[in-house]
């Protein structure tokens, strides 16, 4: 019998959002539950961590955004084909993951403009390095590692996504390696059919 997954998380993308795609991409069927803002302070004394998002798999609560990614990834195959390349792709995962607050802080939570601009040259600088460091190491056939979509490739799009959609389009222009695993991922059916349908959320980050 197939596991049952239930994931919890605020009615936004962010953290949870790798997850989801992991799922889409799989095509594995899961219990999608968004948390609206009022009802969070109730509810988080009865969390594990005092956060979100939680991922249940058969009574058995997972918690972390990154622990439960790797997990399902783990659990749907596209943590890696061999040791190394599951090695790579968590090394691709940490370098990229610190952009994700950087990206929220500045694009939903910031409103004065001095501290925008304050923040956005930050950011820019982050973003070259780490993209930077990504395109080096990439491989050049539209996958972060190896030739199969992996999770450290969605983990890529989704941030990716943010930059190109939501703050500097053209971003990528810059890092051919990296434009064509997003333009493979984008290709993907099923990436493609979750992110036409996905729920928009409180906001879209």
């Amino acid at each position: 019998m197939a596991p049952k997954y239930k994931l919890t998380y605020f009615d936004v993308r962010a953290r949870a959002e790798p997850t989801r795609l992991l799922f889409a991409a799989a095509g594995v069927e899961y219990e999608d539950v968004r948390v609206q803002r009022q009802d969070w302070e109730a509810l988080k004394p009865t969390t594990p961590m005092g956060q979100l998002p939680l991922l249940e798999v058969d009574g058995v609560t997972l918690c972390q955004s990154m622990s439960i990614a790797r997990f399902v990834a783990r659990e749907t195959g596209m943590d890696g084909m061999t040791r190394l390349e599951r090695a790579q792709a968590d090394a691709f995962v940490d370098e990229l993951e610190e952009l994700v607050p950087k990206l929220a802080g500045l694009l939903v939570f910031t409103t004065d403009e001095t501290e925008k601009e304050e923040k956005a040259k930050a950011l820019d600088k982050m973003i070259a390095e780490k993209l930077g460091r990504c395109e080096k190491l990439s491989g050049s056939e539209g996958h972060l590692v190896g030739n199969s979509l992996l999770w450290c490739d969605l983990v890529f799009y989704n941030i990716a996504y943010n930059i190109e959609e939501l703050y500097k389009a053209g971003t990528l222009q810059s890092y051919p390696k990296l434009a064509k695993v997003y333009d493979t991922v984008k290709a993907n059916p099923r990436i493609a059919k979750w992110v036409a349908e996905r729920p928009a959320g409180q906001f879209n980050i």
